[in-house]
């Protein structure tokens, strides 16, 4: 029987009461991006939390009432108004030092209009006389409100504690994954269309779509059901050559896409086909090859690209992405849906090859016919390989003992991979070879 969803709680407010650091410090990590910049958050930035024997869905949004010099204020609005009408009970975060503005009043006008207990929560609490300011926001009409400090960790239980009072009952509630879902980040320079590929897969706008380059600066976790199975899309935020970086915001989304990269099983390399492949892709590349993981290469927008030669432009990706050969390609139009559900295959299909258990019979033949074909070039020293077993899987580990590492490193090292893949028919995923030292006596 499928698991009963966690309850959902939206922490809303208006620009810089301290939103981000209140869900990072629930989750005891940094989930979403921290700046004192008006706008940092856009999209609902979600993560599970566990309090009380209880799994909670705490949901991170933009600031009410943000002006945008970039004119995303109604795409963010509307990324707040889903948060706030799936959320069951919403976090009102002010600012406990700058006390009661405008802003405050307007944001807790749009919340008595909705029918869902509000936890009114003064942020900013760090000393005596803070502490004492806190009774002044009961004319709010939110009841007693609740002082923390997001920064240092006070009042943080009491929250929480408080929560589970107003909760419904509902102990069972659960977002566990599964071991069957599927964790693929979509990865990409800005503005080549990930967002739009996600919120497809959504069936709602999750994530913001702009024309403007960049939007999403958060990774964004969107768990999807398609066809009977379960997805975890991780949507990361478009990176750029790391020069460029003009802001720490900048900074923050360039770390999280490589952290989104080691956390997915699959990586979905998205490109648009009009566009010629950037030092970005390269880098993002060889990272995905330095991590041993799957990946899908993607050309995207093909209903914008009447004049392309699709298999010109397939040549074109591979002698550029160094590392990648061996990878698939797809080409889709996230815009119109075409061939998303094919492109979904693949990653599934990727992910099974990646999980292969090797008969070591066949590995260590497989091996010994492949050196007798082929051996190691080595000045004085004769190459000797004496048998390999499987470690790992997702990546693919194969640890192989040999009288001297540095010998089968490299050039033999990647010859071995191919000869691995066409063995055992997994052509398309990535293989880590780890040679240990051991000596004739040790291996017989």
């Amino acid at each position: 029987m499928a698991a009963t969803p966690p309850p959902q709680i939206a922490i809303v407010g208006r620009p810089n009461v301290g939103k981000s650091s209140l869900l990072n410090r629930l989750a005891r990590r940094r989930v979403a991006i921290v700046e004192p910049t008006a706008g940092v958050t856009r999209d609902r930035v979600s993560t599970l939390i566990e309090w009380g024997g209880r799994k909670l869905l705490i949901t991170d949004t933009g600031g009410l009432g943000m002006v945008d010099e970039e004119k995303l204020k109604s795409h963010i609005e509307q990324q707040i108004l889903v948060a706030v009408s799936t959320a069951e009970v919403l976090f009102f975060v002010v600012d406990g030092k700058e006390g009661l503005v405008p802003g405050d009043q307007m944001v807790a006008e749009r919340l008595r209009k909705l029918d869902k207990p509000v936890l009114l929560v003064v942020n900013k609490v760090e000393s005596l006389s803070d502490e004492l300011l806190v009774h002044g926001w009961q004319r709010l009409g939110f009841g007693d409100p609740l002082p923390v400090s997001a920064l240092e960790g006070f009042g943080i239980s009491d929250l929480c504690d408080r929560l589970l009072e107003v909760l419904p009952e509902n102990p069972d509630g659960t977002l566990e994954e599964d071991t069957g879902t599927l964790k693929f980040a979509v990865i990409g320079k800005r503005n080549s269309g990930k967002s739009t590929l996600i919120n497809h897969l959504a069936g709602e706008e999750r994530v913001i779509v702009s024309e403007i380059p960049g939007t999403t600066r958060d990774s964004v976790d969107v768990l999807v059901d398609w066809e009977g199975r379960r997805m975890l899309a991780i949507d990361t935020a478009g990176v750029r050559k790391k020069s460029s970086l003009q802001d720490a915001i900048e900074l923050f989304s360039y770390t999280r896409a490589k952290n989104s990269i080691i956390r997915a099983d699959v990586v979905l390399h998205l490109f648009d086909v009009r566009e010629s492949i950037s030092q970005v892709d390269k880098k993002v590349a060889r990272f995905c090859v330095s991590n041993h993981k799957p990946v899908l290469l993607v050309g995207n927008k093909i209903d914008l690209a009447d004049s392309v030669d699709l298999s010109k432009w397939d040549n074109y990706v591979r002698q550029q992405l160094a590392g990648l050969q061996y990878a698939p390609m797809s080409f889709i139009s996230a815009l119109d849906a075409v061939n998303i559900n094919e492109t979904l295959e693949v990653l599934f299909e990727l992910r099974d090859q990646s999980s292969i258990e090797l008969n070591t019979a066949r590995l260590n033949e497989v091996l010994q016919e492949a050196k007798v074909k082929l051996s190691p070039k080595s000045k004085g020293k004769i190459p000797k390989l004496f048998y390999g077993t499987q470690v790992g899987t997702m990546p693919l580990t194969i640890l192989i003992f040999v009288n001297d590492p540095k010998i089968f490193r490299g050039q033999y090292e990647r010859y071995l991979q191919n000869v691995l893949r066409e063995a055992f028919d997994i052509p398309e995923v990535p293989i880590c070879i780890n040679f240990r030292t051991r000596s004739r006596e040790e291996a017989g």
